[in-house]
């Protein structure tokens, strides 16, 4: 397939999902062939725009196309990513990527047995910062996240650990080379019947700890993780973009005390879902591996579901 353009579409044209088909429609390694909806004027809207078959029913994609982006609710991730994977179709799958573990498993080996690529969209290991971040990294010993967002409707059908907690939760598990050995969580609703706003203190064997707090009901938007190792102390900004990295100097600013010499790296605001779209094509094309397996997908949603356990969600 490295030659040739892979035939592509976008299940869920919502406002996440009209994105992806920008980029698919955009990208030279796509061919957009349709948009699947279940509201036909989304659909129609979007396919006009990108040059697409407007549809209502994935299942009239089987036999079509190569590859898939599946942007629908989270509760139908299983079911629409479990028919596609069947049919032979590659699956990029927001996250979080199915709503049980048991589900996940299914999905994996699926993948596996038909020699498909399973992507889980955690769009923030595509954040320019966060690709940088890999130039500085030793061994963290204490992570810190906040992940803060006013109140919107679209993410509310799962609880704040799945939308919001659970980028924060990949990155870390991404970065920290342990296992996980133990978890401590606490939680409060405010605007809904869910949890709203909650903290988890997870603990690896190798003796990191992560402090990971998300909210959904915040006055202003933040997304930081800053992370303390035996030579730096470094803050990631995701939303704006910039990277400050912290170490000894050589000289003293106090007797016995190191000055403290910073470097700040700024970057353009990159498109993160083009270069996932992009690494997701990749992977189709030349049979190698996702940027972010199922396997690693699996993972944060396993934490996040704990979490949600101990908090009674």
């Amino acid at each position: 397939m490295i030659d040739n353009k892979v035939k592509t579409a976008v299940i869920g044209v919502g406002y996440l999902g009209r994105f992806h088909a920008q980029k698919y429609a955009a990208l030279p390694a796509s061919e957009l062939m349709a948009v699947v909806d279940l509201n036909s004027t989304a659909a129609c809207r979007v396919a006009n725009e990108y040059g697409a078959v407007a549809l209502t029913d994935y299942r009239d994609l089987f036999g079509k196309v190569d590859a898939v982006s599946i942007v629908v609710p989270t509760q139908s991730h299983y079911v629409v990513a479990k028919e596609c994977l069947q049919q032979g179709i590659h699956v990029l799958l927001e996250k979080p990527m199915t709503t049980t573990l048991a589900e996940a498993d299914e999905l994996i080996e699926l993948a596996r047995h038909y020699n498909l690529v399973l992507q889980v969209g955690h769009l923030e290991r595509f954040n320019s910062a966060t690709l940088a971040l890999q130039s500085v990294l030793g061994t963290p010993r204490f992570i810190e996240s906040h992940r803060l967002a006013p109140f919107n409707l679209r993410g509310i059908d799962v609880s704040v650990m799945l939308d919001l907690m659970i980028h924060d939760i990949d990155i870390i598990l991404s970065i920290v080379n342990s296992s996980v050995s133990d978890i401590h969580a606490n939680g409060a609703s405010v605007l809904t019947d869910g949890i709203d706003i909650a903290n988890a203190r997870i603990q690896f064997v190798n003796g990191c700890v992560a402090n990971v707090t998300a909210s959904r009901v915040s006055m202003k938007a933040q997304r930081k993780m800053r992370v303390f190792q035996q030579d730096a102390y470094i803050s990631i900004d995701f939303q704006d973009k910039v990277l400050s990295v912290y170490r000894k100097g050589a000289k003293e600013m106090f007797p016995g005390i190191p000055e403290i010499i910073s470097e700040e790296s700024c970057f353009e605001q990159s498109d993160a879902i083009k270069a996932e779209i992009e690494a997701f094509l990749k992977a189709v094309r030349e049979g190698t591996q996702p940027s972010v397996t199922g396997e690693e997908g699996r993972r944060a949603l396993a934490i996040a579901l704990q979490i949600n356990h101990m908090l009674g969600v």
